[in-house]
């Protein structure tokens, strides 16, 4: 199902949609997708430009970006100011990486390289404060109390633990990794693409299953709704690097061929 919200680039910002993770809770919680898009780029320019697409969640990748991680309550703020969600990738799944971007108005996270169903319990338990977990109080904590947490399946062993992984109390989703989820079950390469993509199918079926909330890395609108298509709720569109380099090539041509005179 669509988010149905209206397309930011028309209106001048993203209007009516969702104003906090507890939005993208419910929505994916009742099986509707919402879409985001993911940010390699640092700035709070950056993240306003993304979220006035009309996107409905914005991810800072700081596991692969360039944002550090003391510009994350600047670009939070103009996420959220231009009407979308500020996601976070976490640097790892370790406890301080996964509970500082929450302090820094993050409103969930996004953990890589979850090995299975009990590190994702601890990793749950990172996002909650006492008696539910172990995250800690600062005075810089203004993110969400009830953060989202999604938890990336990206190596053979959750997948392998896949059905306990889906079964942990306070996970709001999982989000495959495609690349790196390639490398562990030894089906890198362009040979073993349609023996992956089945694999990825087979994920998203099983978390639809188990109704929890799933998405895929995609790296262009199709690819998204492919995965969209099978359930998933969880939609990334495109990555802004990627899209930068795409579009800057394609005006660079067309400027080029129309400049080219005769002889």
């Amino acid at each position: 199902m669509a988010s149905g919200k209206a397309s930011g680039m028309a209106t001048g910002g993203a209007t009516g949609g969702a104003t906090g993770g507890d939005d993208l809770r419910r929505a994916w919680a009742a099986g509707e997708a919402r879409h985001g898009l993911w940010s390699l780029l640092p700035g709070a320019v950056t993240g306003e430009v993304l979220a006035r697409t009309g996107a409905d969640f914005v991810v800072v990748d700081l596991q692969h970006g360039s944002a550090a991680e003391a510009d994350l309550p600047g670009i939070a703020a103009a996420i959220t100011a231009a009407g979308s969600v500020p996601l976070v990738r976490t640097r790892s799944p370790a406890f301080p990486d996964v509970g500082r971007p929450l302090d820094l108005g993050a409103r969930g996270v996004i953990v890589p390289n979850v090995r299975d169903a009990a590190h994702a319990r601890e990793v749950v338990a990172a996002t909650r404060y006492a008696p539910a977990g172990g995250r800690s109080i600062g005075r810089l904590s203004g993110g969400a109390e009830q953060p989202l947490v999604v938890l990336m399946v990206e190596a053979a062993t959750a997948l392998e633990d896949l059905d306990a992984v889906l079964a942990v109390e306070g996970l709001d989703g999982v989000y495959v990794g495609p690349g790196d989820l390639s490398l562990s079950l030894g089906l890198a390469g362009e040979e073993h693409r349609e023996r992956l993509r089945g694999v990825l199918s087979s994920i998203v079926a099983r978390a639809v299953a188990a109704g929890v909330p799933v998405g895929v890395h995609a790296y262009s609108g199709e690819e998204a709704a492919g995965f969209a298509a099978e359930g998933a709720t969880i939609v990334t569109v495109a990555v802004d690097v990627a899209v930068l380099g795409q579009a800057t090539s394609q005006h660079l041509s067309t400027a080029r061929g129309a400049g080219a005179g005769p002889g």
